[in-house]
């Protein structure tokens, strides 16, 4: 495998459609896996989604465990099986969890699960998370509104300090320049083997 790439941040800030442009940019050079968390092709992965879409305090509680053994599982399954295997949400979850537990969380959960330098958090404002996510027209789960918005990014600030934060409240375009600009330097630093003295 060539590249682990994860894509994190708070709903709206364009995960998806900047895994997908990565994904374009590299199936021509072998083959792309995408996982989207939480994912539709498993348990976890359904009971984390119906969790988050109901609310409360319980259903926080399982969605969050659900989450965790459905980004594990993807691990199991597709970590290393491609020659780039994108993650859209990763151990960035953590920062749903309390303020006091959120950073050993995920120190613990780094420790444990594979990570690499082509980590990306796309950084948005709520303001604007919530625009985005208000046209996408679908139910709102529990985090999906200003408030939580406002938490959960002061929340994920202190777990950021290995990943790439890229300023993303411009268009999808002018947000991959960004993020291409790094994947090329990072594929320069740590694919290309250095040439030998003749």
């Amino acid at each position: 495998m060539k590249r682990f790439i994860a894509i994190d941040g708070l709903d709206g800030s364009g995960k998806d459609t900047q895994a997908r442009l990565i994904k374009e940019k590299y199936e021509k050079e072998g083959t792309v896996v995408i996982r989207s968390h939480p994912t539709s092709d498993n348990f976890f992965g359904r009971n984390s989604k119906a969790a988050l879409e109901r609310g409360g305090k319980l259903n926080k509680i399982i969605a969050t465990l659900c989450y965790g053994a459905d980004a594990i599982r993807s691990v199991i399954k597709y970590y290393g099986k491609a020659d780039t295997v994108i993650f859209v949400r990763y151990t960035l979850a953590v920062s749903y969890l309390n303020k006091a537990i959120s950073v050993p969380v995920y120190k613990l959960v780094c420790f444990a699960l594979p990570v690499s330098e082509y980590f990306f958090y796309l950084d948005v404002s709520p303001e604007k998370l919530v625009e985005r996510v208000q046209k996408r027209n679908e139910k709102e789960e529990m985090f999906e509104n200003y408030e939580a918005f406002v938490k959960v990014r002061q929340k994920a600030e202190p777990v950021l300090y290995n990943w790439h934060v890229i300023p993303a409240d411009d268009s999808p375009e002018e947000i991959f320049a960004k993020i291409e600009t790094i994947l090329d330097e990072l594929d320069s630093k740590l694919l290309n083997e250095p040439k030998k003295l003749e």
